[in-house]
């Protein structure tokens, strides 16, 4: 919304007459009833007033006053459809709160790249910090950042932690990770170059290739020792994801299971011996 209309909508609203309870009434059960329209303009007109007194509280969120008071207005038309007028309660008392809740989803929304604060906790926490920390703060004794916190936490219901990463976050702005840095000297690099990484080094992929080629080769050579028989066990037992059971190759190769596990012992002390043979520096303690 551009402020030209942002200035109309707000000066159109504080010129509507307000309702009386007997006309609010009335209008309410045409909409619910009738689905009068002109109905439903009446009362939200009525109580844009409302949605804009709640839109300037959200203002220091750093979001356009224009889109605040459109969110609310979304809230407004929530509110009407789902209102019923029987209940003894005025519609801005039920309208309250819908607005609100339209207006924080928006601010939770847009106000960071990152998403969060989406339990009923999390919101309360993200809209009541920065109030809780001033009344705290200026109160008449000296607290500490982590007694702050502590007393928040109570309040609200959270843990410290999230009150730290809240606080944390509402401290400053999102920054881009190709936002460019400045280094000594001169060169400019991305903030993403300077993140820690988990993954190993480039060296240390390279000499796991090499060793995982090496051993390879040594198994290959050494299956050449096996018979028929024992390497199909093997193959079959060690060399697939999921080996098959001793009963599945005793079955195909027609022989008990207890003759499989013999057979594969037996392969394995000659790959053992294959390989040492070929690698002698294997047959080394620890190895």
């Amino acid at each position: 919304m551009d402020d030209l209309s942002r200035r109309t909508m707000i000066q159109t609203a504080m010129k509507a007459p307000y309702l009386e309870r007997e006309e609010e009434h009335e209008l309410a059960v045409r909409w619910k009833e009738e689905r009068d329209q002109q109905a439903l303009h009446r009362i939200t007109m009525a109580h844009m007033r409302l949605v804009i007194s709640m839109a300037s509280k959200f203002r220091h969120f750093g979001l356009s006053m224009g889109d605040l008071i459109q969110e609310g207005h979304i809230g407004l038309l929530e509110a009407a459809a789902r209102f019923d007028p029987t209940r003894e309660v005025r519609f801005s008392t039920y309208a309250t709160w819908w607005i609100r809740a339209s207006m924080q989803d928006y601010v939770l929304r847009n106000w960071s790249i990152v998403r969060g604060g989406t339990s009923s906790t999390q919101k309360a926490l993200f809209f009541n910090l920065r109030r809780l920390r001033a009344k705290l703060s200026s109160g008449g004794e000296q607290l500490s950042t982590s007694d702050i916190y502590r007393q928040i936490s109570g309040t609200l219901g959270v843990s410290v932690a999230d009150v730290a990463n809240m606080d944390a976050r509402l401290s400053g702005p999102d920054t881009s990770l190709n936002q460019p840095v400045t280094e000594e000297g001169g060169a400019a690099a991305e903030r993403i170059n300077f993140l820690p990484s988990d993954e190993p080094l480039p060296d240390q992929v390279v000499g796991e290739a090499i060793d995982t080629e090496r051993r390879s080769a040594w198994l290959n050579a050494a299956l050449g020792a096996l018979n028929e028989r024992e390497l199909k066990i093997i193959r079959e037992r060690r060399l697939r994801d999921e080996g098959a059971t001793l009963e599945v190759l005793g079955a195909m190769l027609g022989i008990s299971k207890e003759r499989v596990r013999q057979i594969e012992n037996r392969a394995i002390e000659k790959l053992r011996t294959a390989l040492v043979r070929s690698n002698p520096e294997l047959a080394a303690p620890g190895l």
